[in-house]
């Protein structure tokens, strides 16, 4: 956990002004005892309530199925940033988002 990515996207986040809530399967224990001003949800869909951006750090199953059309209607903004590429983009297009991953062109169809 002392390594993972999201530590580092979430200090950046954080020292850009923005407001984290996170949420992980897995790991939230071991979050809670390295990072402090991060709020933590009881699952996906309460941490995306009211967010002006999803951003996807982890590739664990539980967000490999994710209701796309639901977290759009909790969001403030649908902006999902995959940084797993777990998503294929015109499925999240279809469902109203602006939508990035890593290492795509920005007119990747897949």
């Amino acid at each position: 956990m002392r390594e993972a990515p999201s530590l580092a996207i979430i200090a950046g986040l954080q020292d850009a002004g923005a407001r984290v809530v996170a949420y992980d399967p897995e790991g939230m224990e071991q979050a809670r005892g390295l990072l402090s001003g991060v709020e933590y949800a009881a699952d996906a869909y309460a941490c995306a309530a009211g967010a002006q951006a999803l951003v996807l750090v982890t590739e664990w199953d539980a967000f490999r199925a994710l209701d796309l059309g639901r977290l759009r209607g909790l969001m403030a903004a649908p902006v999902l940033v995959d940084l797993r590429n777990v998503y294929r983009p015109e499925d999240v297009r279809r469902h109203g988002f602006a939508y990035a991953g890593v290492g795509r062109p920005r007119g990747d169809k897949g």
